[in-house]
C-alpha cells in the first residue's frame, strides 16, 4: 500500500498487525448469551416491521417536524427499556430538528455511546419516499444511511432487555437530527454529542456496514468544507477576448476549479468536491440550505460566482497542506478578476488507533461465535465522515460501521440485505453485553 500521510502509516501498520498477529481465541457462547441470540431472532420481522414505519416517515435534514417524528419514536421504544431520554432542540439560527438522547446509569462494565442519526438526504421534495420490500431486499429513502442502523442499536437493546441483561449497565444512545448536513458551527450542533464521549469509555457507530458482515471501520476520514468566491468586472460578451477585457467570474471559477482537479487529486485517502456552484451578473447562495439563485444574460460578462465544496482527509496535517496548495491556487488570478477562498471546519478525522484495533478484535471475536467468521479494516477511503468522529479523541476506542448491510446510499435506488438487520443486531447485543460485564 502507498504511504504518503501519517495516518496512511498508521493504518497500514494496523492492517499489517490484524493479518500477522495471533487471533484471540474462540469462545464458546456462555448460555445468556445464546438468549440473546435468540431473543433478536424472536423479533426479526417485528424489527423489518419497524423499519417500514420509520421509512416512510420524511426525516429530510431540512425537515424538522420529520426528525422530531423519527425521535419520538426512538424515544418510546427506548424509554420502554428503562432508559432516560431528552431531546437536545437546536438554536434557531442553525435551522435543524434536534437530536435524541438516552442513557442508562448503572455501575458496571464499559460505558458504551451508541451513536445514530435520525435525519436522511431526502428532503419532503424528493421522489423517493416510501418503503418498498422485495424478499430480502428492501427500498427506501434511510434504509441503509441509516434508519437500518438506528434498528440495529434497538433491537439489540431489545435482546438484552429481554434476558435482563440490561440492568446496571452504562449506555448512551445518541441519535442525531442533522448529521447529512450538520448545523454550523459544528461546535454547537455537536456540543451534546461530544459531551456524551467525554463521559464515555468506548464509541460505537451505526451508519453502515458497506459492504458486507466481513468487515468494519477502525478509521474514518475528516470533511470540511471550502467557498470559493470570484468577482471580475462586468463588460459586453462581445469583447470578452480583447486585451484589457476581463474574462468573467465563471471562466475563472472553471479555471480554478480545473487546476483543483488537475494537480491535488491522487494523493491517498485526500478528496475534493464542487457540490455546489452558481455564477452571472448577481448570485444569492444560502449556504446553511445548499440552496441559491443567480441571475445572468448571456450577453454579458459575469461579474460573480460562488462555489461550495468539500474536503476529505485522514489527518489535520494532511488537510492543511491541502487547503495550503488550494490558496496557492486561487491566488494565480487572470487578468480582471479576484478570487479568495475560505475554509470551514466540520468533521474532524477518527484516527485508527491501538485502542480501536483492539475493539475491532473483541467484535471480531464475536463474530467468530456467533459463526460470522472473521472481520477486515475496511479502507477509509471507502467510508465518508460521520458523527462518531466527534467523541473519537475523547474515548478510549472506537468502532464504527455496525450497522445494516446495503447499497446505493444517497440515491434513488438505496437498498439494504434486510438479513443483515437481525446479524448485526446478534452481534452488537452480545459484544455490548461483553463489554459491560
Amino acid at each position: 500500500m502507498r504511504v504518503n500521510s501519517r495516518g496512511s502509516r498508521a493504518l497500514a501498520l494496523l492492517i499489517l498487525c490484524l493479518v500477522v498477529c495471533p487471533a484471540p481465541p474462540v469462545v464458546a457462547l456462555d448460555a445468556t448469551e445464546a438468549r440473546i441470540v435468540e431473543a433478536v431472532e424472536a423479533r426479526s420481522e417485528e424489527a423489518i416491521a419497524a423499519l417500514e414505519e420509520i421509512v416512510n416517515i420524511n426525516s429530510g435534514t431540512m425537515n424538522p417536524e420529520g426528525i422530531r417524528q423519527v425521535g419520538r419514536y426512538f424515544e418510546r421504544e427506548l424509554e420502554a427499556l428503562g432508559f432516560t431520554t431528552r431531546w437536545v432542540e437546536q438554536p434557531p439560527e442553525l435551522q435543524r430538528g434536534g437530536h435524541l438522547f438516552a442513557e442508562l446509569d448503572g455501575d458496571r462494565g464499559k460505558r458504551v455511546l451508541m451513536i445514530g442519526h435520525l435525519d436522511t438526504v431526502f428532503e419532503p421534495d424528493s421522489p423517493f419516499q416510501h418503503f418498498r420490500r422485495e424478499g430480502d431486499i428492501a427500498y427506501g429513502p434511510g434504509t441503509e444511511d441509516m434508519k437500518g442502523g438506528n434498528l440495529v442499536i434497538l433491537y439489540a437493546l431489545k435482546a438484552l432487555h429481554d434476558v435482563g441483561a440490561l440492568e446496571n449497565t452504562r449506555l448512551i444512545v445518541a441519535l442525531t437530527g442533522d448529521e447529512e448536513n450538520p448545523g454550523r458551527p459544528v461546535e454547537v450542533s455537536r456540543r451534546d454529542l461530544i459531551e456524551a464521549g467525554r463521559r464515555s469509555d468506548l464509541a460505537l457507530g451505526f451508519e453502515a456496514g458497506v459492504r458486507d458482515l466481513r468487515t468494519a471501520t477502525i478509521a474514518r476520514r475528516g470533511a470540511s468544507e471550502w467557498t470559493l468566491e470570484v468577482t471580475a468586472k462586468p463588460a459586453h460578451s462581445s469583447g470578452i477576448f480583447r486585451p484589457g477585457v476581463s474574462p468573467g467570474a465563471i471562466f475563472e471559477a472553471t479555471r480554478i476549479l480545473d487546476t483543483f482537479y488537475s494537480q491535488l487529486r491522487g494523493e491517498q485517502y485526500l478528496t475534493f468536491n464542487p457540490g455546489t456552484i452558481l455564477g452571472g451578473t448577481s448570485v444569492d447562495y444560502d449556504p446553511q440550505a445548499n440552496r441559491g439563485t443567480a441571475f445572468g444574460k448571456t450577453n454579458i460578462i459575469a461579474e460573480t460566482a460562488v462555489v461550495h465544496g468539500d474536503l476529505r482527509f485522514l489527518s489535520e496535517e494532511q488537510k492543511e497542506r491541502a487547503r495550503e496548495r488550494m490558496r496557492a491556487i486561487v491566488a494565480l488570478s487572470l487578468p480582471g478578476t479576484e478570487a479568495e477562498i475560505s475554509f470551514r471546519d466540520g468533521y474532524p478525522a477518527m484516527f485508527p488507533t491501538d485502542g480501536n484495533h483492539e475493539l475491532l478484535h473483541r467484535f471480531e471475536s464475536v463474530s467468530r461465535d456467533l459463526g460470522f467468521g472473521d472481520l477486515e479494516i475496511l479502507d477509509p477511503g471507502q467510508r465518508g465522515a460521520a458523527d462518531i468522529s466527534f467523541v473519537a479523541s475523547h474515548v478510549e476506542a472506537s468502532l464504527a460501521g455496525l450497522g445494516v448491510v446495503g447499497w446505493k446510499g444517497h440515491t434513488v435506488d438505496e437498498h439494504i440485505d434486510l438479513t443483515s438487520l437481525s446479524a448485526n443486531a446478534k452481534r452488537v447485543a452480545v459484544l455490548i453485553y461483553r463489554l459491560t460485564r
